[in-house]
């Protein structure tokens, strides 16, 4: 702002702003080369402005929570509110996405959900309740296919994670006991002899492990939000599992009061904006009290807007108290993410396994973490490509 009072504004911020306002193509002329955050800057204005690209976002496709989420984070309040309106106005969103009509006729499916959720502040009346059912309806269909799946592999991962092999009399679990003795077989006296016993793990009023989703609101991890309030649900209603759900962009927000119903978590969330992941990090360890038996899953593509160096040191006393951490870079049916690979290699290097995984996987995945199976294993035996650990320096 200065430099602009005193009239000193250099020649290469001067063209960058004129590369910005021009748009690019061939009518530009300016030879500004832009950085990669302006790159992205300007591809957000040309998908709205760029009359060749004119309805390039389209009201179900993915690109729109990521587009309203980088809109949010290029631009003030003031300059969000005149884009969306234009968005609604250039694009025909506003047909799509505010007319109750249009959306009992069209086909529910994730990325309208996530669409849904990214414009929520911009529907009203009747549409916000026929947007709610839409959600409900593609939330209560996800439910169906993944709960049973989750349900069964979670609780059989701790079934196995607490077998007694001291049990009191009333705790042996015979069925266990039997095959395992099987070799001390006494035919003379038609019995076996119980060298081992096997136990139910003693009853406690208390959870037996405790799992953390802290889950990154920036748009292009929309659909993993969708999947992980569902997941959330279900976990939150096993009783051997304690399970809290962190949202976070620059602040962390703990919804796990509202798991019962991810369709509230869902329109609890404010999709785009910032990043903070170190912060979100430094809440969930603070409501660790149980290293342990604590799985902590960060899903987000690590495009860290904080410290990052806080980041790291975090992620390296959390898995040197015994926390199991893992990065997901993403939690959905898409294909390859786009992540920071430098900052997943450095978390990989400090015992912090990062990869994608879909939504049919993770029942698998979380089983493995709660049974604390080398994760890296697991990955390449799930035909999932993990991020190398960056080389240590010296």
């Amino acid at each position: 702002m200065s430099e602009a009072v005193n009239g000193t504004v250099n020649e290469t911020e001067r063209l960058r702003r004129w590369r910005l306002v021009l748009g690019g193509g061939a009518a530009e002329g300016t030879g500004c080369t832009l950085t990669e955050r302006d790159q992205r800057l300007d591809r957000a204005m040309g998908a709205l402005y760029d009359s060749d690209r004119k309805g390039s976002l389209g009201a179900s496709a993915p690109s729109v929570p990521r587009w309203l989420g980088d809109i949010r984070d290029y631009f003030p309040a003031s300059v969000v509110q005149v884009m969306q309106r234009d968005a609604f106005e250039r694009l025909d969103l506003k047909r799509m996405l505010t007319e109750p009509e249009m959306l009992e006729a069209v086909q529910p499916d994730v990325s309208l959900v996530s669409t849904l959720i990214s414009m929520r502040g911009l529907l009203g009346g009747r549409t916000k309740e026929t947007a709610r059912l839409v959600v409900r309806k593609v939330v209560e269909a996800l439910m169906k296919r993944l709960e049973e799946p989750l349900r069964q592999a979670v609780t059989g991962a701790i079934d196995r994670a607490s077998i007694n092999r001291r049990p009191r009399h009333a705790e042996i679990d015979w069925n266990r006991t039997i095959r395992a003795n099987l070799r001390h077989y006494q035919a003379e006296y038609r019995t076996i002899i119980p060298e081992t016993r096997l136990g139910h793990g003693r009853k406690s009023r208390g959870s037996l492990k405790d799992v953390i989703l802290c889950i990154d609101q920036s748009g292009s991890m929309a659909n993993s939000v969708v999947y992980s309030s569902i997941f959330g649900a279900v976990m939150a209603s096993l009783p051997a599992v304690s399970t809290r759900l962190v949202v976070f962009d620059t602040e962390a927000v703990d919804l796990s009061d509202e798991m019962d119903d991810p369709v509230e978590v869902l329109f609890s969330v404010q999709l785009g904006g910032g990043t903070d992941i170190n912060r979100a990090v430094g809440y969930c360890a603070s409501r660790i009290t149980r290293p342990e038996d604590t799985v902590l899953v960060l899903i987000s593509d690590l495009y860290e807007g904080g410290v990052e160096a806080g980041l790291l040191a975090q992620a390296q006393r959390l898995v040197g108290a015994g926390v199991q951490v893992v990065a997901l870079l993403a939690l959905s049916d898409e294909g390859a993410p786009a992540y920071d690979r430098g900052l997943a290699a450095r978390l990989a290097a400090l015992g912090v396994p990062a990869f994608a995984c879909t939504p049919d996987l993770f029942p698998d995945m979380m089983a493995a973490a709660i049974r604390k199976q080398d994760l890296n294993a697991w990955a390449a035996g799930a035909g999932i490509a993990a991020v190398p650990a960056a080389a240590r320096d010296g």
